[in-house]
């Protein structure tokens, strides 16, 4: 079969990122199929389309510039930049299905032309409920940016012959907007094990190569820093635990919007490169090494019920590389945290009293 894969935020392991395509995608190729994969260059800046062979995956990849430092116009530009250039490479390439998976729900423009243009099915893939959590967060106010985003939702799932949701509460809020229930299916985030089961000398290296850390206990975030991921929060336990345990270390990796700002609200505590520390993003293939080196990792978003449906990269990643997890929402993964005994569910209101946990203070370090 030749598929028709969509999705604007395609990374491989070289890159830094979630690789859900990535891995969905390879995995089709191995089982005998065409998949021809239609995403967005976001660091370059002009020039014709380019073609890669990732994995035996046929990549098509548009130059459209995105990061998260972009205000919201130039996001919203880009996302439409990229439908457009989408639907016309889509429609020129030959296919018998259509997966599109979104964030952004304009995934869904290039999808349903394609799929209309081919007469063939389209697959949706909703990854967030959008737009419930840019609404909860006021990330989208106005009533006609709100009415239209809500549009685009129901057009993505009239037109799907299918919808994949990564998680139940996602299953749900698809459901809650008339799609049929039996048309919907769950399919979570999940992790190449053989990535993250690396030999501990890898975990002792990265240990080694930081001097401020060497063989103290670490707890870890590795991702994106932005309005959802409320990782001040771990400056502020940070700030907490240091009271308690001084020699526990607290890193975080990655990139985003909110990175000053948490950088300074480290500052203000007291708490930056004393035991918090900050690192650029690293590309997947090299998440392993962090993890390895960790005794704990974390998976942290602001206090907004529509969160609690997410599926986050970092919470399998994690148990992935066998380290502890330690989420601040309730939801499925706080159920399964709590059923499994696998890690903390921490108080998003009372750092406080997260901080007291014992797992946070370990009596020796590792």
């Amino acid at each position: 079969m030749r598929i028709l894969y969509l999705h604007q935020y395609f990374t491989t392991p070289a890159m830094p990122g979630g690789t859900r395509s990535y891995e969905m995608a390879r995995r089709l190729v191995a089982s005998g199929h065409e998949v021809h994969l239609i995403t967005a260059d976001r660091q370059a800046h002009g020039g014709a389309w380019r073609e890669t062979d990732e994995a035996g995956i046929h990549v098509h990849w548009c130059a459209v510039p995105y990061s998260n430092h972009m205000d919201y116009r130039r996001r919203i530009q880009a996302f439409f930049q990229f439908a457009w250039r989408a639907a016309q490479r889509a429609a020129g390439l030959p296919g018998d299905i259509i997966f599109a998976s979104s964030t952004p729900l304009t995934i869904a423009l290039p999808a349903v032309w394609a799929a209309r243009k081919k007469s063939v099915p389209m697959v949706f893939e909703v990854r967030d409920l959008w737009p419930e959590m840019p609404i909860a967060i006021g990330a989208l106010r106005s009533r006609p940016a709100i009415a239209a985003a809500r549009w685009l939702e129901r057009f993505a799932y009239r037109n799907a012959a299918h919808v994949v949701a990564l998680s139940p509460g996602m299953k749900q809020g698809v459901v809650a907007t008339g799609y049929p229930e039996d048309r919907v299916t769950v399919i979570p985030n999940s992790c190449d094990l053989r990535l993250f089961r690396v030999n501990p000398e890898v975990g002792l290296a990265f240990r080694q190569r930081c001097h401020w850390l060497q063989h103290r206990p670490l707890v870890v975030y590795a991702g994106t820093l932005n309005r959802l991921n409320d990782v001040v929060y771990l400056a502020k336990l940070a700030a907490l635990v240091g009271q308690r345990e001084p020699e526990v270390r607290f890193l975080v990796v990655g990139e985003g919007s909110n990175r000053q700002d948490l950088r300074e609200e480290a500052e203000n505590l007291g708490v930056l490169d004393r035991n918090f520390f900050m690192m650029p993003m690293v590309p997947k293939a090299d998440v392993p090494a962090v993890l390895s080196a960790a005794d704990m990792a974390t998976s942290l978003f602001v206090d907004v019920r529509q969160m609690w449906s997410n599926s986050a990269n970092k919470v399998f990643d994690a148990l992935a590389a066998g380290r502890p997890i330690a989420i601040n929402h309730k939801g499925w993964l706080a159920d399964l945290i709590d059923e499994t005994g696998c890690g903390l569910v921490l108080d998003p209101h009372d750092p406080t009293s997260s901080a007291a946990r014992r797992r946070l203070n370990p009596s020796s370090p590792k």
